[in-house]
């Protein structure tokens, strides 16, 4: 794995390197070098020296780099969805969605002339004009996760370069091996050398980017505590920040609701990616006289789920990132059934034959799990979801308010009044109806709340050229008399 720095790829200096290992068969694929934080400096310092000629570079041009782009990553989707199958365990149908995602979030950057302009009042005083300006803010940073690495970053990425930033990017070292085939197509485009920087590690490198003085602004998607971390320090240091954090998504199933359509849906949401994405439903609460019937039907799906190699024809869920997560999955599992859950369909130990070396664990149902548990609280991120009754929506409602975090909730109903009042009460930043994961497309921001974000302005759409642009006002005051002498 290398660095990409000033437009040149660069070996790092590093003296310690971690394993990239396919999470299905156990091979190892690389290693990722730990990168000093002297490696940080010399991206930054990079991406400084070429602020000043890239913002003079007027949007409509910057922004045919990013239509390039979108040619490049098309005629490549391919080849980066088998990369992030085979690094971070999904279904390669999983991976082409991603990569999908990616590509759109390329596509409403290209809106960047329209999407940068501001706004002006003309004679707020005799003589006098108003107008406010949107500018870039300078040297921005990207520190991305392992459950996404073709998508997420371009939540930021292409938004920064067309508002005029320049960018160092920080990949999770899990999976390091689609950010270098990105980078690669980036190269391509033959940007304005150190526009877009790429620097390997692990903490020490994400601390050295949160307390580098050129770095004006930070974007960040991981757990909870990391996002706390990653805002506070980064935010002492006078940076601007928006930091995703961690999710314990509850999904609501109502007495009308279509039943086998909402079991498909909402295993797909709890399952997919292995349960690994901040959208997954992990918590579902059945209302009434739902109970019965859905909790039959989601035990049945998680059952008969295909679970394997995401390569493999026919596999419809893949492995976890690792053995410790495997194992700290199966230990909240365990934790489960000691609190009194009861395990509807139990994933543990599962032999996946061709794999025994994956980190594998399959669907898993718990109905019974107290709400009070911890685990019930826990942010499991793997394929794992608890299944609880209440008498009515009111009380489902207070259930998903009670959590920690706030990222999406869901509701299966055909009542209009059930939707309109679930859409209004729920305290999070994403919601669905009749929808299991509430993922916006790439024009509307990514939300969050509570616990699961940090910050104000989310990635995506307009909230992204917001946070990539800073406001300047003017006022402006032309005297006839001064004219007359010009």
């Amino acid at each position: 794995m290398h660095n990409y720095i000033e437009g040149q790829w660069t070996s790092s200096g590093a003296t310690e390197t971690l394993p990239v290992i396919n999470p299905a068969t156990g091979e190892e694929l690389g290693r990722t070098p730990l990168s000093p934080a002297a490696e940080v400096d010399q991206a930054a310092q990079s991406a400084a020296r070429a602020f000043p000629g890239w913002r003079r570079v007027p949007v409509g041009e910057r922004i045919q780099y990013l239509f390039r782009l979108k040619a490049l990553l098309e005629d490549n989707i391919e080849d980066l969805a088998r990369t992030i199958t085979m690094e971070a365990g999904k279904t390669v149908a999983e991976s082409r969605a991603e990569m999908r995602r990616a590509i759109e979030n390329v596509e409403v950057a290209c809106g960047a002339p329209s999407m940068m302009q501001g706004y002006n009042s003309e004679d707020i005083a005799a003589g006098i004009d108003e107008m406010m300006i949107r500018q870039p803010l300078g040297v921005t940073a990207i520190i991305s996760p392992f459950n996404f690495p073709g998508m997420i970053a371009f939540w930021f990425l292409p938004y920064s370069i067309a508002a005029g930033n320049t960018v160092v990017m920080k990949p999770s070292e899990k999976v390091p091996l689609t950010m270098q085939k990105v980078f690669r197509l980036l190269d391509d485009l033959h940007l304005p050398p150190g526009v877009v920087n790429l620097v390997n590690g692990g903490r020490d490198v994400v601390d050295a980017i949160l307390d580098h003085p050129t770095i004006r602004s930070v974007s960040f998607v991981g757990s909870s505590a990391v996002a706390r971390h990653v805002y506070s320090r980064a935010a002492a240091a006078g940076k601007r920040m928006q930091c995703q954090g961690g999710a314990k998504n509850p999904v609501i199933v109502m007495p009308d609701a279509d039943m086998s359509s909402a079991s498909e849906i909402i295993a797909d949401s709890a399952f997919g990616c292995a349960g690994q994405r901040c959208l997954a439903s992990s918590f579902a609460v059945a209302v009434g006289d739902a109970a019965r019937a859905f909790t039959e039907a989601i035990g049945e799906r998680a059952a008969t789920r295909v679970t394997g190699y995401g390569l493999d024809d026919g596999v419809q869920m893949g492995p976890v990132i690792s053995s410790e997560s495997r194992t700290r999955i199966e230990h909240l599992i365990e934790q489960a059934i000691r609190d009194g859950a009861r395990p509807v369909v139990d994933g543990r130990r599962p032999d996946i034959p061709k794999y025994r070396a994956g980190h594998f664990v399959r669907p898993t149902v718990l109905e019974g799990l107290p709400v009070e548990s911890d685990v019930a609280r826990t942010e499991i991120f793997g394929p794992v979801l608890s299944v609880h009754h209440v008498a009515d929506i009111d009380s489902a409602i207070r259930l998903v308010n009670s959590g920690a975090y706030g990222n999406q909730a869901c509701l299966f109903t055909t009542s209009g009044a059930s939707a309109r009042k679930f859409r209004f009460e729920a305290e999070v930043g994403n919601v669905g109806i009749n929808v299991g994961v509430a993922a916006p497309m790439a024009y509307f921001p990514f939300s969050g709340a509570r616990e699961s974000f940090f910050g104000d302005l989310h990635g995506q759409g307009r909230d992204a050229f917001e946070f990539f642009t800073q406001e300047k006002v003017v006022v402006e005051r032309w005297p006839r008399e001064w004219s007359r002498k010009f």
